[in-house]
């Protein structure tokens, strides 16, 4: 272990709670709503959080930080192209429903 083992314990730990709870409201969302890009946001963050786990336990474990930076760093590319594509998805998921006022 080194200096950073800390910094990178608690840094990954704070990405796991934020990041999860991102993606856990955006799933419920999707769920609500059955809205393909919100689905698509709760996939991209989950993929960023998974990504900072990953990185973070070849850290600890492997003791090299240079592997952990590579994954996670991947993960979030991952992550973050996921999340382009959720602005471009089609979002339209409800019907305009016009009613007339009877008098």
């Amino acid at each position: 272990m080194n200096e950073y083992t800390l910094i990178i314990a608690v840094a990954n730990a704070a990405t796991l709670l934020t990041g999860g709870a991102v993606a856990t409201f955006s799933y419920r969302a999707f769920r609500r709503t059955g809205s393909r890009a919100l689905r698509a946001v709760a996939t991209g963050f989950t993929f960023i959080v998974v990504g900072s786990v990953f990185g973070g336990v070849a850290h600890l474990l492997g003791d090299s930080v240079a592997l952990g930076v590579a994954i996670q760093s991947s993960f979030v590319a991952g992550g973050f192209a996921i999340l382009l594509y959720s602005l471009y998805v089609e979002t339209s998921t409800t019907e305009l429903i016009t009613a007339r006022y009877l008098r």
